[in-house]
């Protein structure tokens, strides 16, 4: 039986979906080939769904009973190997729920992450004593060293922001007013973190609007969401939802394009960078008093 994994990468998502294409271009079920591989069908289909590792012999034998030519057949192994390479996170399951990993994942792929935030800074971007603070609210409680980690997998995420190769992705951000009015750990706490996030902004890569009281009502006052969007031409773009322990996937059309007409709306009603800026300025200032 293929080998679980606390989240996939992206390219085994890839992957798996063109087996599931070359399946079904084949006119084949999943218990035809299960059948034809010896194995039980509901591994062909958790193949498909990225829910398992690809294992190196069972994607040749797919290969050769979907008829797929060599030349196609040698480059689809070798990207079999550089999928199935574990991704930084892995070694971070001790802190990192399988929920969240998935995010984790998403984002060390994505050539675009936009996102709203409506109560606190997003992780990418947090100072680690606000992280801490933050995630000090988890239930059940960490204990010291549980948050320790949580702290340094945050902050290593946040690598990917700076990172060469591949091109780092390009972060834009709306944030309620409201992420900056409640101080999680003291004015000091807050002040940095204000300061972390005006430096931020000076990144080509970084877009950071705040959506401020005055702007009134909004069409994503529900909740947070994250939209990711990949470098893969026939992968689509996925949209998070999050709650307090759990979150939601989804490639939909119909809800990723909802969603991305939300965060349009939202950053047309949102301040300007050079408006956020002065704002998060003044903000510093009044921490300061």
């Amino acid at each position: 039986m293929s080998a679980p994994r606390s989240a996939p990468t992206v390219l085994q998502m890839v992957l798996g979906r063109r087996l599931q294409e070359l399946r079904r271009a084949r006119g084949l079920s999943s218990q035809q080939v299960g059948a034809l591989l010896r194995q039980a069908h509901t591994t062909v289909i958790r193949m498909e769904q990225a829910k398992v590792a690809l294992k190196w012999a069972t994607v040749k034998a797919l290969l050769e009973i979907y008829d797929v030519e060599e030349t196609e057949a040698q480059e689809f192994l070798a990207l079999t190997d550089q999928a199935n390479e574990p991704g930084w996170w892995q070694s971070y399951r001790d802190a990192l729920p399988a929920w969240f990993a998935v995010h984790v994942s998403l984002e060390n792929s994505a050539t675009h992450v936009r996102g709203y935030e409506p109560h606190v800074v997003p992780g990418l971007l947090q100072t680690e004593d606000y992280a801490r603070d933050v995630l000090r609210l988890n239930r059940p409680r960490p204990i010291p060293e549980e948050l320790e980690r949580r702290v340094a997998l945050r902050m290593e995420r946040q690598t990917l922001l700076a990172r060469h190769t591949p091109a780092p992705p390009h972060l834009w951000i709306i944030m309620d007013e409201t992420v900056l009015r409640r101080p999680p750990g003291g004015p000091e706490v807050m002040k940095a973190q204000v300061e972390r996030l005006i430096k931020a902004m000076d990144l080509p890569n970084i877009t950071l609007q705040v959506l401020a009281f005055s702007a009134g009502l909004h069409p994503g006052a529900f909740g947070p969401f994250t939209l990711f969007r990949f470098p893969m031409k026939d992968f689509p773009d996925i949209i998070c939802t999050d709650n307090l322990s759990s979150a939601k996937y989804s490639e939909e059309q119909d809800e990723v394009a909802l969603h991305r007409e939300v965060f349009d709306r939202m950053s047309v009603q949102a301040m300007s960078k050079g408006r956020t800026r002065e704002f998060l300025l003044n903000v510093c200032k009044e921490l300061d008093r």
